[in-house]
């Protein structure tokens, strides 16, 4: 290698992934941070981090840091700056390396509508768009309103009728504004039962070419990405030679280099397949190719970026079956909403060996400034199903805690029998209706309750001060039993209980008998089942690990202390964000269904909606304003209704 050191210019996972692949090269490397990150672990992952006073959008400050910790070259990860031609151009220009397509390339591909225009012109098919909104009825309903510039579901809004059409536009305007810079959209015709599907492709500066197989991307929820794979369960050997022919048929014209994906959007029914963008970077979804292919992209990236050829020089097939899910900051039972918080527990089991790609670990602070991604968990197996399992099992394993997030649903999604089957279309979520959220027997919530009350009280005996070497929960007289009450969700679970002489503990529905107490775990036995469980604390909740997931009580206090009561009529927000359109006054008269305020976060609008046909009666927000989760943000009185 010609270069010695490598700033990576984005932050989390992906900064985390390309640090250590660049130190498998022997370069040095450098972070940068914003303070949102300063404690975040790909921070002190680098051999040196620097400090941004404005954000990772600021191109001219990146350089300045890359000049000023003696960096040679720069990686853009994902998302952010890499695919900003400007900004290659002028990293080019500071006598930096790029690691990343030539400016010019990524100018022509950034552009959506001049991407279908050439994708056409090379006789690749493609979906009926238009850039202009009055031609709405001639794309077709249902349609999108997508972006012309950026990706990973921001800017773009499905319309099915013409009456959703401004709203549509005027959101996906400014989402794309605040994401990329760049308000232009476009309308593309819909389809419904349709996959996703991608070429990954690699190029380098010495003519040499190549595909490296498809990834399927279909199961998403607001046209994000959930679950990956490789290869798809739908491809057959020759149309993958099609689909990866028609991918280097667009390479080939533009003359690309570096790692890219040709995206691609396929028919269910039919399998015809139609041309969507290109995307110039290496995908959130790159580690199943390599797990499939053997090659490290990172690593061509680097070398490619260097000036040497490729090092992968044919296209391979699919060595067994890749499976990646996205672990994210969301609650699924509440639309996918974004959550926020402090992870109290992040722990991933040893077994089943799975990669994970996480950007966060126990403490990290959760915000609504970006990404809701945690971390990527893959699974590499002989099988499409074994994957899946291994993968579902990982999932299930980890132990997690104090931020609301989607792994249930993943779990579920894996194991569902629609998913095993390969029934994976962009509808899946709707059609198959995984369950989102983990629900458990009640003898399982009753064990699970037991193990956190007797883990309590072993805590509680091991910080004693006074009588210490007593055994715990020793009497010497007979005594009321012991009484926990924990609160998991909506439901109450009592666990009454008391310690025999013999060792063994009385419950109100049987026996238990603790094996081994430590400050993370309990080894118990309830009724003849035993089982290890991994244990968290804070001030007021505990997380216990159980088979299939981990548990959250809140430990219900002896004593209510009065507090505020709830408002009632009122709108809340459900997440903490920025309102950043207030469309309603005190008086206005509103129909059910109605956008009323609009919250953006973790760079996502989220509209708030009338309930109700009624009367706003306060507002008690204001545009620009930045409030939290369960904040009320305006008051509402609905109509009666109307008497037979």
């Amino acid at each position: 290698m010609t270069m010695s050191s490598v700033l990576v210019a984005n932050r989390g996972e992906i900064a985390r992934r390309v640090i250590r692949g660049a130190r498998s090269l022997g370069l040095r490397t450098v972070a940068v941070y914003v303070d949102a990150d300063r404690h975040a672990p790909f921070v002190t992952d680098a051999d040196v981090a620097i400090r941004l006073n404005t954000g990772y959008l600021d191109g001219a400050a990146v350089i300045e840091a890359a000049r000023r910790a003696g960096a040679d070259a720069i990686h853009p990860g994902y998302g952010f700056l890499s695919e900003n031609a400007d900004f290659a151009r002028a990293v080019g220009a500071a006598g930096l390396t790029w690691v990343g397509p030539p400016p010019a390339v990524i100018e022509a591909m950034g552009d959506k509508l001049a991407a279908k225009d050439l994708a056409r012109s090379l006789g690749v098919p493609v979906l009926v768009s238009s850039p202009d909104p009055a031609d709405a009825e001639s794309v077709g309903f249902p349609l999108l309103v997508k972006a012309a510039a950026g990706g990973g579901g921001k800017g773009m809004r499905l319309v099915t009728s013409i009456d959703q059409l401004d709203e549509a536009v005027a959101a996906a305007k400014r989402e794309a504004l605040g994401g990329f810079g760049d308000d232009r959209v476009f309308l593309e015709r819909y389809v419904g039962a349709s996959r996703h599907i991608e070429i990954q492709i690699l190029g380098d500066a010495h003519g040499g070419l190549v595909h490296l197989g498809e990834r399927e991307c279909s199961i998403q929820r607001r046209h994000q990405k959930l679950v990956e794979e490789s290869p798809s369960p739908v491809v057959d050997a020759s149309m993958r030679a099609a689909m990866g022919e028609a991918a280097l048929t667009l390479a080939r014209a533009i003359g690309y280099q570096s790692a890219g994906t040709v995206e691609f959007l396929v028919d269910d029914a039919t399998r015809d397949f139609y041309f969507l963008e290109v995307n110039t970077r290496l995908q959130v979804e790159h580690p199943v190719t390599e797990m499939v292919t053997g090659v490290d992209l990172v690593r061509e990236q680097l070398r490619i970026a260097d000036g040497h050829p490729l090092s992968a020089t044919a296209e391979r097939a699919p060595r067994g079956w890749a499976i990646e899910v996205r672990l994210c900051a969301e609650d699924p039972s509440a639309g996918f909403l974004p959550a926020t918080g402090v992870l109290s527990a992040f722990e991933p089991s040893p077994t089943p060996s799975v990669r994970w790609e996480s950007g966060v670990e126990r403490d990290s602070v959760v915000s609504v400034a970006f990404d809701p991604l945690l971390a990527k968990v893959i699974a590499h197996a002989p099988t499409r199903e074994e994957a899946a399992g291994v993968l579902a099992s990982a999932l299930e394993r980890l132990h997690l805690g104090g931020v609301t997030t989607n792994r249930d649903f993943l779990a579920a999604t894996l194991r569902h029998p629609g998913f095993l089957a390969g029934d994976t279309t962009t509808d899946f979520i709707e059609r198959h209706a995984p369950a989102r959220r983990l629900a458990l027997s009640e003898d399982e919530l009753y064990d699970a309750a037991v193990a956190a009350a007797l883990w309590l009280q072993g805590r509680n005996r091991d910080g004693a001060i006074v009588l210490a070497a007593v055994p715990s929960g020793w009497r010497n007289a007979r005594l009321p039993d012991q009484h926990v009450e924990l609160r998991h969700g909506e439901r109450v679970v009592t666990v009454d209980y008391h310690f025999r002489r013999d060792g063994t503990v009385a419950l109100g529905t049987g026996t238990a008998r603790i094996a081994k107490w430590t400050p993370t775990s309990i080894d118990l036995e309830v009724n003849d089942r035993r089982w290890l469980a991994r244990v968290s604390a804070t001030a007021h909740h505990l997380y216990v690990q159980v088979p299939r997931g981990t548990v959250e009580f809140a430990v219900v206090p002896r004593f209510t202390v009065p507090g505020l009561v709830d408002a009632v009529g009122g709108l809340l927000a459900p997440m903490p964000g920025v309102v950043i359109d207030l469309r309603v006054n005190v008086g206005d008269r509103v129909r059910a269904g109605a956008t009323l305020v609009v919250l953006e976060a973790m760079k996502m609008e989220h509209p708030i909606t009338a309930p109700a046909d009624g009367v706003v009666t306060a507002v008690l927000v204001r545009a620009g304003q930045q409030v939290d989760g369960g904040a009320e943000l305006l008051d509402f009185e609905p109509d009666e209704p109307a008497e037979d």
